[in-house]
């Protein structure tokens, strides 16, 4: 997959069938709009590409809490899962001011036609973009039949009679209904950030932990105690992941810890990835560290089971 800035001109050289959207998480509905599109593409002999930009739409919003987007996947993520797909060039850019303010025919022909080389343009039904989202799909298309390309617009994807969105999934992982959020994303949903130092209390109960600094604002599940996987390098352990503020501890800072089956080992520094599979229980006070150890080797003894 080649990977090519948006406004550099000079290297957009294919005629394309172009993905457009914010395609936060790339749940179910965006792959489905993502297949079609390298379908219809492969169909007119096109290069099935996607315009992402490399930071959320609202996140340069000036009112602060509309602003404020908990993310489902970083700028990295997106990249690999686009070429798990089979998308064969992304073109990135940062959204800024400058483009925030195109009117919706501006931003179609300078940026989708004059620096893409769109023959064809994909999205969701729902999308909107210009100028205060002035435009919208069907806009899209009416234009493009006055312009001589088409668009190609996909309808919503429905799971349990729900339409699959990037805001329902937000609520269902704040909520703490993780296998739903599972089955709406097409794939387990996961934290990317770097082992830190933490107070060692999980090692002195005799469950060392890995303490975790987010890698961006990631969207957090509700506090509680989850069955986890847990990537390290090449390698994938069954883990137990805690979110929350240690209340046994009168703690204050919400922690992010998770704990590697058959793993021993000095992890600071390093890059972990942690997939959420399931909700266990909540994050609960315990009278006695003894309780707390005890009620430890019950959730260790359930995830083993449910191996």
């Amino acid at each position: 997959m080649e990977i090519i800035d948006a406004m550099n001109k000079s290297k957009n050289n294919y005629a394309t069938a172009v993905a457009l959207g914010n395609f936060d998480g790339i749940h179910v509905g965006h792959q489905y709009l993502l297949n079609d599109n390298i379908e219809k593409a492969k169909e007119k002999s096109l290069i099935p590409s996607v315009l992402i930009f490399r930071n959320h739409t609202k996140t340069i919003l000036k009112d602060k809490k509309s602003s404020e987007i908990d993310i489902l996947t970083t700028y990295e993520q997106k990249m690999k899962i686009l070429e798990g797909l089979g998308i064969e060039v992304v073109y990135a850019m940062d959204f800024n001011e400058d483009i925030m303010r195109l009117s919706p025919d501006m931003f179609i022909n300078d940026i989708v036609l004059g620096r893409l080389n769109a023959r064809l343009i994909t999205v969701g039904f729902d999308y909107r973009f210009g100028y205060k989202a002035q435009g919208n799909s069907e806009y899209l298309k009416k234009y493009g039949k006055r312009n001589g390309f088409e668009v190609n617009i996909i309808d919503p994807v429905y799971i349990e009679n729900e339409i699959v969105s990037s805001t329902s999934i937000r609520n269902l992982i704040r909520s703490g209904n993780i296998k739903k959020a599972n089955r709406f994303l097409g794939r387990n949903f996961s934290l990317i950030g770097t082992v830190i130092r933490g107070r060692s209390r999980g090692r002195k109960l005799g469950f060392p932990t890995a303490n975790i600094r987010l890698a961006d604002r990631y969207v957090i599940p509700k506090t509680g105690v989850y069955k986890t996987f847990t990537t390290l390098g090449s390698s994938k352990f069954v883990s137990l992941t805690n979110i929350g503020y240690n209340p046994t501890f009168n703690e204050k800072e919400l922690k992010i810890e998770t704990y590697m089956l058959g793993f021993s080992g000095d992890i600071y520094g390093q890059t972990i990835e942690v997939e959420f599979i399931e909700f266990i229980r909540d994050d609960i006070k315990f009278n006695t560290v003894e309780e707390l150890k005890e009620q430890m080797y019950k959730d260790l003894r359930y995830i083993k089971n449910s191996l």
